[in-house]
């Protein structure tokens, strides 16, 4: 894509094209310009290779607003949450792309409670950047820069909190850990030592130089899976490039997923929690099965993490998270979190003696198919009238795009924000189910 990505939740683009040091600096200051308050202001970034280079535009943008810099350097995204609390911070900024391709880096906003921040306050950020409401601050007035000493402690506490660390450190379990050059290795040591792993990390050093595609899918992780046999690994623990999000491989080198990540730690943590659960609503619905077998209410946010931590919320959900391997613990943050999905499949593995081959076939089945749609924005209307006209039998919402739900399946369709198209995101027992309600979706659009 061409364009500058923009979300509520931050934006991402070509660094170079797209993404320049001054578009940083004026995103970073139409988003401090609409604080309520003063305060310090959390920074890290991920591993790649332009993160210093926008650091220090980001940092020079956070002084010359007149806020102060606690500057993390190479950090996950779920650690950045975590220090934001801890730190008593009034904002944090993440430097990451995500899962995008090597010539992306992007901006993730946190709130002062440690999240990223919900869509109102998103919406003012964007309205700010376009109208270039910036308020940098006369010589006298800059903000000072203090560099951290130590960025994991708090958030590895707060994880070992959450599992029975001596019980997992009795299995010595044999790990991968798949950083692939971004930050995920800076705490994902610190936790495999703490657990007793024998492990070993792939793409350790944070520099951006990714050993396959960033985002952990099966096409992606082919290399890494071959590991698993080699070393004779209990799990292979597989981290996008901000480390929020973990797809799984089991030890017979199987592409576990990162669909499944979420409902391991439910089938496991709900043994114990009792109340309510939280997904998006293109999540599996093992999810919502999982938290029926452990007599727990559920409910489906629109997509995106600050819709799902904003349910969360509301709820007072004992637990959350996205199908994009994104569990969320509130005991720990209101971040998707890869280490608190590697430390609670471990402490599952621990407490029920089976491996992970054997805790997924513990899990309902379901197959997902997702499809995109070419269609104009402005027939895009006509296109989910047409879908809940042709779906007369089904139950149907409009929180995000248009989802249709049955007994035994489901069917989403959103349009994109920045594209002529919808995502069509189907799930049913079977591949084949799954694949006719995106086939059906696509027929209808050919037609509007």
């Amino acid at each position: 894509m061409s364009e500058l990505i923009i979300s509520v939740s931050g934006l991402r683009g070509i660094v170079g094209e797209t993404l320049t040091p001054d578009v940083a600096i004026r995103y970073v200051g139409a988003f401090l310009a609409g604080l309520p308050q003063r305060g310090p202001v959390v920074v890290t970034r991920d591993g790649r290779a332009t993160g210093t280079m926008l650091a220090h535009a980001v940092n020079s943008a956070v002084m010359a607003s007149g806020f102060d810099v606690l500057y993390g350097a190479v950090g996950s995204t779920p650690t950045t949450g975590v220090l934001v609390g801890k730190l008593g911070a009034v904002a944090g900024i993440q430097i990451s792309a995500s899962h995008n391709p090597p010539a992306y880096n992007g901006l993730k906003l946190f709130g002062a409670d440690g999240r990223v921040i919900p869509g109102a306050a998103g919406e003012r950020v964007i309205a700010n950047f376009r109208a270039a409401v910036i308020g940098w601050k006369p010589h006298d007035q800059l903000g000072s820069l203090t560099e951290l000493d130590d960025t994991t402690g708090e958030h590895l506490s707060r994880v070992l909190a959450t599992v029975d660390v001596a019980r997992i450190r009795e299995r010595r379990f044999k790990v991968v850990l798949d950083s692939n050059h971004g930050a995920g290795a800076v705490m994902g040591r610190a936790l495999l030592t703490a657990l007793n792993c024998d492990f070993r990390i792939m793409g350790e050093v944070p520099d951006g130089q990714f050993e396959h595609p960033p985002e952990p899918t099966a096409a992606n992780l082919q290399s890494v899976a071959k590991l698993a046999v080699g070393f004779q690994a209990d799990a292979v623990f597989c981290q996008d490039p901000d480390a929020d999000r973990l797809a799984i491989i089991d030890a017979a080198g199987n592409y576990i997923g990162e669909e499944y990540t979420l409902a391991l730690v439910l089938d496991h943590v709900l043994n114990t929690r009792k109340g309510h659960v939280v997904t998006n609503c293109s999540t599996s619905r093992m999810a919502a099965d999982l938290a029926e077998k452990h007599g727990c209410t559920f409910s489906l946010s629109a997509v995106g993490e600050a819709n799902v931590t904003d349910e969360m919320i509301a709820r007072n959900a004992v637990y959350g998270g996205e199908g994009n391997g994104g569990p969320i613990d509130p005991q720990v943050g209101y971040v998707r979190d890869s280490f608190v999905g590697m430390a609670q499949v471990l402490e599952s593995m621990a407490a029920s003696g089976k491996s992970i081959a054997q805790l997924v076939a513990d899990l309902p089945k379901y197959e997902i198919c997702k499809m995109t749609v070419a269609i104009e924005r402005g027939r895009v209307s006509a296109l989910l009238q047409a879908l809940r006209s042709d779906f007369g039998g089904a139950t149907a919402s409009d929180r995000d795009g248009l989802r249709l739900d049955w007994a035994d399946r489901w069917l989403l369709v959103r349009p994109s924000n920045t594209e002529p198209i919808v995502r069509a995101v189907a799930e049913a027992r079977t591949r084949d189910a799954a694949q006719k309600l995106c086939d059906r979706t696509a027929e209808l659009a050919g037609k509007i």
